[in-house]
C-alpha cells in the first residue's frame, strides 16, 4: 500500500511512532490502522529494539504487558481512553488480528529485537503456538517471494545481456554469495549483519583456503568450522536410513572429515562415488587411502562441474543407460540455499533411480534460531514437492553443544537446537 510517511528525521515521526508500538502492545486495531498510514509497520523501539510485532505478541502475555504498560507515557493512553476495553481485546482474537494486520502492511518477520530475537522467537519464547505459527507462515510467505523475485531478476539481467551484447547465454546460473549466507546451514536470513572486516565465507574463499584437521574438527584459516566429530550422530542415521541394505550404488557430495563416506563403506556398496573441490581435504583422502578402495571413485572438483559429466559421459555411451544412484547425500560448506536448490532441481533428477532411490542433505538451514529452521523446513517441503520429489522427517534430539564445549575455538556456532530434522528424500508417488 502506498504511503505519505513523514521524512525519517521528522521528530512527529518517532512520536507516531511510539504510539504505534502501544496500539501494537494493547491490540487496539482501530489506532493501530490510523497509525499504519504514516508509521512503517517495521519501526522499532531504540532502547528495546520492539518492533510493532514484538510488542503485540508481548501483549498477548499478561505479564509483559504489564510491564509494557508501565513504559507508557500518560497513563497509556493512545488516541483515547483504553481503559473502556475488556480483556477480550487483550485475548488470543485481537492479538491474531494485530499481528496480521501488521504482516499485511509490511511488518518483517525477522527483525531482530536487543535481546536477539525475532518477533517469532518471542513467540515460541511465551508459549504462544498461535502466534507462532502465523510467524513462521510469514517468513515461508517472505522467503518464497524473495526465491521468485531473484529468479525473475536473473532472467531479466541474462535477457538483457543477450540483447545487448550477444554472448550466449551462460549454462551455469550465478549463485550469490552475501552477508546473509550462513557457514555451516546453506543459508540464514536471521544472524545479525557483520562487519564488512568480517564477513562470511563464500565458496571461493573457502576453496582457498588453508585447511587444519583436528581430530574432532576442520577448521579454515577463519576458524569457521568445516564439519565437526558431533555430527557422527546424525550422518550414521542418515546412511541408516539411506542405505539400509548393502550392495547399494552410492553418490556423495562433500567429503569433509569422511563422515558419511565410512558410514556408508560399512554397507558395502556396489559403488562409491565422492565429489570433493577442496585441494586439502582430497590430499588428506590420498594419505587416508580413501582413493586405494576398490569400489570408491573419487571426483576432484566442484559438484557443479562434475555432475553434468557424470550425466553426460554415461548417457553417451552406446546404449547404455546412464550411470544412476541409489542413494545421493548432499553436505557442502559455503554456500547457499539456492546451490542446494539448484541441486534438486536440476541434477538428482538425472542421477537417482526412480526405483526406491534415495537422497538425503545435511539439514542446517537456519539453525541458529528455531522460528527459522522451521520457516526454511517448510521452503524445502514446497521447493522439493515444486521439483518432483516428497521428503520424510526423522526427528533426532541434539544434546547442549554449547554446555559441552563443542563451540571453543571455532568462530560462529552453527548449530543451536535442541532438535534435528533428518531428511530422507524421493520422487512423488
Amino acid at each position: 500500500m502506498e504511503s505519505d510517511s513523514p521524512p525519517a528525521n521528522d521528530p512527529s515521526l518517532a512520536a507516531d511512532a511510539r504510539l504505534l508500538l502501544q496500539a501494537a502492545s494493547r491490540h487496539d486495531l482501530t489506532s493501530l490502522q490510523e497509525l499504519l498510514r504514516t508509521v512503517p509497520a517495521s519501526v522499532q523501539d531504540p532502547e528495546t529494539g520492539f518492533t510493532p510485532l514484538h510488542a503485540a505478541i508481548a501483549g498477548a502475555d499478561p505479564s509483559q504487558r504489564a510491564s509494557q504498560d508501565d513504559e507508557v507515557p500518560n497513563g497509556g493512553a493512545v488516541h483515547g481512553d483504553t481503559g473502556e476495553k475488556d480483556e477480550e481485546a487483550h485475548g488470543e482474537e485481537a492479538a491474531i488480528e494485530t499481528v496480521k494486520q501488521l504482516l499485511l502492511n509490511g511488518a518483517i518477520w525477522n527483525d531482530l529485537d536487543k535481546n536477539d530475537e525475532t518477533p517469532g522467537c518471542l513467540a515460541l519464547r511465551l508459549g504462544r503456538q498461535d502466534l507462532y505459527t502465523i510467524m513462521v507462515d510469514a517468513g515461508v510467505r517472505a522467503e518464497i517471494l524473495l526465491t521468485r523475485l531473484d529468479e525473475y531478476e536473473r532472467l531479466e539481467d541474462r535477457s538483457s545481456d543477450d540483447e545487448e551484447e550477444d554472448i550466449p547465454q551462460e549454462t551455469t546460473p550465478r549463485i550469490p554469495n552475501n552477508d546473509n549466507d550462513a557457514d555451516k546451514s546453506l543459508t540464514n536470513n536471521n544472524q545479525p549483519p557483520l562487519p564488512s572486516t568480517d564477513p562470511l565465507p563464500n565458496q571461493p574463499s573457502y576453496l582457498s583456503s588453508p585447511l587444519s584437521f583436528q581430530p574432532d574438527r576442520i577448521l579454515d584459516a577463519s576458524t569457521n568450522s568445516i564439519m565437526m566429530s558431533w555430527e557422527t550422530t546424525l550422518m550414521s542415521r542418515s546412511a541408516a536410513l539411506l542405505a539400509p541394505t548393502a550392495g547399494l550404488r552410492i553418490l556423495n557430495i562433500g567429503h569433509g572429515m569422511g563422515i558419511i563416506d565410512t558410514e556408508f563403506q560399512s554397507t558395502n556398496p556396489s559403488t562409491h562415488h565422492i565429489v570433493e573441490a577442496h585441494p586439502a581435504v582430497l590430499a588428506q583422502m590420498r594419505e587416508t587411502g580413501w582413493y586405494a578402495k576398490p569400489n570408491v571413485v573419487v571426483h576432484e572438483g566442484r559438484w557443479q562441474d562434475i555432475l553434468p559429466s557424470i550425466i553426460e559421459n554415461d548417457e553417451a555411451k552406446d546404449g547404455a543407460t546412464s550411470l544412476l544412484f541409489d542413494v545421493i547425500y548432499f553436505d557442502t560448506f559455503a554456500e547457499p540455499y539456492s546451490a542446494l536448490r539448484r541441486f534438486f532441481d536440476d541434477f538428482v533428477i538425472g542421477l537417482l533411480d526412480d526405483d526406491g532411490g534415495r537422497w538425503g542433505f545435511f539439514n542446517g538451514l537456519g539453525a541458529d534460531r528455531q522460528v527459522c529452521y522451521d520457516v526454511y523446513g517448510k521452503v524445502l517441503e514446497l521447493d522439493l514437492f515444486e521439483a518432483g520429489f516428497e521428503v520424510e522427517w526423522t526427528g533426532v534430539e541434539m544434546p547442549d553443544l554449547e554446555a559441552k564445549g563443542e563451540w571453543e575455538g571455532v568462530k560462529r556456532p552453527y548449530w543451536r537446537l535442541k532438535e534435528y530434522r533428518l531428511p530422507v528424500c524421493r520422487f512423488v508417488g
